[in-house]
């Protein structure tokens, strides 16, 4: 079995953003614009969960689970249309909760967050330039 490699770890809050575990990698929650709209959130958190997975050399195209938190469940129409826009086709599954965040901006912070995991199986990296092609040999 491979090695589990940690990134993004904030020593703070006892977490890392993101764990390459096997042919999996595992994405802890990604939010961002906290204070914006619903929309804002969730591209925010979307842009949050790509720059986590670039580590990986990966895209949202390799994301094949996520929980979505949201503050009002009602908004899932607005994050369906994102996902259509920015997954190109390749919808992971997914379930959407409806929670109350526990962060410093109240109602009128945190709408959003989402946590994932993606795939990561098959691919070698070549050189270290980290350019890669698929297969299992």
């Amino acid at each position: 079995m491979s090695e589990m490699i940690r990134k993004d770890v904030n020593e703070e809050w006892a977490h890392s953003g993101i764990i390459k575990a096997g042919d999996y990698c595992y994405l802890n929650y990604c939010a961002g614009n906290v204070g914006g709209t619903i929309e804002e959130q969730i591209n925010g958190a979307f842009d949050e969960m790509e720059k986590r997975l670039k580590m990986f050399d990966l895209t949202l195209e390799n994301v094949v689970q996520m929980d979505c938190l949201f503050r009002d469940i009602w908004n899932i129409p607005v994050m369906e249309k994102i996902i259509k826009e920015r997954f190109n086709g390749k919808y992971p599954v997914r379930k959407s909760i409806q929670t109350e965040f526990a962060h410093v901006g109240g109602s009128d912070g945190l709408l959003f967050q989402v946590d994932g995991v993606a795939y990561w199986g098959g691919y070698r990296f070549l050189s270290k330039t980290d350019e890669r092609r698929t297969g299992f040999e």
